[in-house]
């Protein structure tokens, strides 16, 4: 498959599943869900699903998307007692850490959200983020083989690259992500050289672990990299004019 074949099934992968959540009534606000990591009826089971499995166990750290459908596992995450890291949305002012500790627990619901996370977290540069034992990211569609599409800005990529770069997470890190059971396909996705599997899918009715290996770049792959996100994130250009984490 041609890389201008593999770009129009994968664009067009995504157009259908949103078309379907739309169709079948299980898309919810934000809308338009179009152009989106699409929010879902069930996001918060989904979440509590989450909290059941066994690799939630004795972790201390876990990075989760800023993303609508992840709010209710960033919430959970807080509420757990862990700490959470967010990226913030494009990546555009890097990282968020939120310390459950320092606030009240009428102020986590807030703090879920992406205003509250500026709010109650503070700014951290990746290299001075713990380790992250957990990554939760959004998916427009991901397959049984942990194969994944975002909505193709390649935001989720880089946040995972950077963290990479600067030793937060590891290729044994795992990687979930909670979608609605209408998001999961039975055909293996074709992947490009930046794209990452997940290792376990969990919707609101059921928990997939990935049916296939492992797949995790090394790092950012600045030789893919579109030139305008550096003017967009002024932490990308940092890490490009180091040359190092």
């Amino acid at each position: 498959m041609s890389s201008a074949d593999l770009r129009k099934f994968r664009a067009n992968l995504r157009r259908s599943v949103w078309a379907l959540m739309e169709s079948s009534n299980v898309a919810r606000f934000p809308y338009p869900v179009h152009g989106r990591i699409p929010n879902f009826v069930g996001a918060e089971l989904a979440a509590l699903r989450l909290f059941n499995l066994d690799t939630l166990r004795n972790l201390s750290v876990v990075e989760v998307s800023p993303d609508s459908p992840q709010r209710p596992v960033r919430e959970l995450v807080l509420r757990s007692g862990r700490v959470l890291i967010m990226p913030t949305p494009r990546v555009s002012e890097g990282f968020l850490l939120l310390d459950p500790g320092k606030m009240s627990s009428s102020e986590v619901g807030y703090a879920s959200t992406i205003s509250g996370a500026f709010k109650h977290g503070e700014r951290v540069e990746p290299w001075s983020l713990p380790k992250v034992d957990l990554i939760v990211t959004g998916s427009v569609v991901v397959d049984v083989f942990g194969g994944r599409l975002g909505k193709g800005e390649g935001y989720s990529e880089l946040e995972y690259g950077i963290l990479f770069e600067c030793g937060r997470v590891a290729p044994e890190t795992n990687i979930v992500t909670t979608v609605h059971d209408l998001q999961v396909v039975i055909e293996r996705m074709p992947l490009e050289p930046w794209d990452f599997t997940v290792d376990w899918i969990v919707t609101p009715t059921k928990t997939l672990q990935a049916k296939g290996p492992r797949v995790r770049p090394a790092g950012l792959l600045w030789e893919f990299i579109d030139p305008r996100k550096l003017n967009e994130i002024p932490l990308l250009r940092t890490l490009k004019e180091r040359g190092r984490c």
